[in-house]
């Protein structure tokens, strides 16, 4: 919704200098091409994360008292080749936490339905493109540790994954 919202602010200012100053343009082949290269090449944010909204949603579940899981945890040193499936094992355990706080009735439950939901979109529009090497790990194959712990790591493997 964010992100909406600063596309549609961007585009007012081209939409009035293109009225106002530029409308002339459009009276021959190159001005034509230039509005065209303007109105469908994508915007995307130089510098920002994909995954900034999930960060944001784990710094709010961080410290929760009343989440209390064992989750397998993968390591945030990760060979880089199996990055991917490390970040789909995250996603998946962060659903097993979604599942334990509507139990639970967890005061932290619209946060971890975002961050589920979130990555789950995510993951989805990138179909997996790395493929199982001998190095990369099925996700119960990591060790449980707990909530603070997974928490921790998960943070760590999404920085990475932002630089």
């Amino acid at each position: 919704q964010k992100t909406r919202l600063k596309s549609v602010c961007l585009q007012y200012p081209l939409c009035w200098l293109l009225n106002s100053h530029c409308f002339c343009l459009l009276k021959n082949e190159m001005g034509l091409i230039i509005f065209f290269l303007c109105a469908y090449v994508p915007k995307t944010e130089a510098g920002r994360c994909k995954w900034e909204e999930v960060l944001k949603d784990l710094d709010r579940i961080k410290t929760s008292k009343d989440i209390d899981v064992s989750l397998y945890t993968a390591n945030a040193d990760e060979d880089e080749e199996c990055q991917e499936l490390v970040m789909r094992c995250f996603f998946l355990e962060t659903e097993v936490i979604f599942q334990e706080c509507r139990i639970k009735n967890c005061s932290k439950t619209q946060d971890v339905r975002n961050i589920w939901q979130n990555g789950s979109k995510k993951l989805k529009t990138n179909k997996l493109t790395s493929t199982k090497s001998e190095k990369c790990k099925e996700c119960e194959e990591y060790e449980e540790k707990n909530f603070t712990e997974f928490v921790q790591n998960f943070v760590k493997v999404i920085q990475r994954d932002c630089k």
